[in-house]
C-alpha cells in the first residue's frame, strides 16, 4: 500500500485530442516519432502492436502508463516483474487474505479483468512471478530472463519504468530491460529501443504524478487520450479493486513517453531524492547500491 499522495503536478502544455506534442530535443526524435503513429494507428502500416512489449514491475502498472492506448495493442505482450503480493502479509491482511497466494490471484484475477475492458487477450500476458518488493534484489536473473524473452520475439520497442526513484521495483524493473538490452548488442543481436512511461518520483515542491522528473536532453511525447479512452483508462483502473487508494489520483487525460536516457545504475537516482522513502517499504538506498554493483559485475556490463 501507499501512503496518501501530498501534491500534484500538472503537465506541461494541454493538448487536442489525438494530438502528438513532442518537445525539444532532436536526438531519438525518429524514434519516439514512431512509437507514437503505432499508438495512435497512423503508421503507415497496419500494425495490432505486436512491436511492442511493455515490461513493467506490478499488475496495474500498465494501466497507469499506457491503459489509455492498450485498445490498439491487442497483439503485444505485457510483462509482469512481481506478482503484486509482497511476502510480508501486511498488504495481503489489509484486504482480508490470509496467504500472499491469494493476494497475487486477486491481483491477477484484477489484471485480466482491467484488460479485459481494453480487449486486450489474457494470452498476451507473461508474469515472471517475483515478490513483489524484492525485484532488486533478482537484477541478474532478472535481467537474463528478460533477456531471452526479448530475442525470442520481434520486438521493435520495449515500454517499461523511469529509473527515477519512485519504487524499487520499477528502478528494478528499468536497471534490467537496460541490462537485457546491453546484453543482446553485446552478442551481436538487435535490441529494442527503450520507451519509458510516466508513472510517479519525487519532485522539488512533492510527487510528480503521469510525468516525468525534468531531465535536461530527454525528448519527451504527451498524447492526449479521446473521452473513450479516458473513459476505459479510469474502467481499467477500477478494476483493480484492492489498489483503489493507491490508483485514485491517477487521473491525467494524458499520456507521457520518452526514449530512455543513458542512466548510471550505480548511482541513486533522482540525484538521491527516492519518493519510495516516503513509503513504508523498508527498503534502503544502501541496499540498490550494493545490489547494482553486484548484478553489475555479474552479468559483466560496462561500467558508465
Amino acid at each position: 500500500m501507499l501512503p496518501a499522495w501530498p501534491s500534484r503536478r500538472s503537465g506541461p502544455c494541454e493538448l487536442r485530442q489525438h494530438e502528438c506534442v513532442m518537445q525539444h530535443q532532436p536526438d531519438g526524435s525518429g524514434t519516439l516519432a514512431e512509437f507514437a503513429a503505432l499508438l495512435l494507428g497512423t503508421a503507415p502500416y497496419s500494425s495490432d502492436g505486436a512491436e511492442i512489449m511493455i515490461v513493467v514491475a506490478h499488475p496495474d502498472d500498465e494501466s497507469i502508463g499506457i491503459g489509455g492506448h492498450l485498445a490498439g495493442l491487442r497483439g503485444s505482450r505485457i510483462v509482469h516483474v512481481t506478482d503484486g503480493a509482497p511476502r510480508d502479509l501486511d498488504d495481503a491482511r489489509a484486504y482480508g487474505f490470509e496467504t500472499w497466494q491469494d493476494y497475487a490471484a486477486a491481483r491477477h484475477r484484477e489484471l485480466e479483468t482491467a484488460l479485459s475492458a481494453a480487449g486486450f487477450p489474457p494470452t498476451g500476458l507473461i508474469s515472471l512471478g517475483y515478490p513483489d518488493k524484492q525485484a532488486a534484489g533478482n537484477l541478474s536473473s532478472l535481467a537474463r530472463e528478460l533477456t531471452c524473452l526479448l530475442a525470442d520475439c520481434d520486438i521493435s520497442f520495449v515500454c517499461t519504468h523511469p529509473y527515477e526513484g519512485g519504487h524499487p521495483d520499477h528502478d528494478a524493473t528499468a536497471f534490467a530491460v537496460h541490462a537485457a538490452c546491453h546484453l543482446l548488442r553485446r552478442d551481436g543481436r538487435q535490441a529494442p529501443a527503450i520507451v519509458e512511461m510516466a508513472f510517479y518520483c519525487a519532485g522539488p515542491e512533492g510527487v510528480v504524478l503521469q510525468d516525468f522528473n525534468s531531465r535536461p536532453g530527454s525528448e519527451c511525447i504527451e498524447l492526449h487520450l479521446t473521452e473513450a479512452a479516458f473513459e476505459r483508462k479510469q474502467c481499467m483502473l477500477a478494476c483493480h479493486r484492492t489498489q483503489q487508494r493507491t490508483l485514485a489520483p491517477f487521473t491525467a487525460r494524458a499520456e507521457r513517453f520518452r526514449v530512455a536516457p543513458a542512466y548510471d545504475f550505480l548511482a541513486l537516482p533522482n540525484n538521491g531524492k527516492l519518493y519510495y522513502e516516503a513509503l513504508p517499504l523498508g527498503f534502503e538506498p544502501a541496499v540498490w547500491l550494493h545490489a547494482a554493483a553486484a548484478a553489475y559485475e555479474e552479468l559483466r556490463l560496462d561500467r558508465p
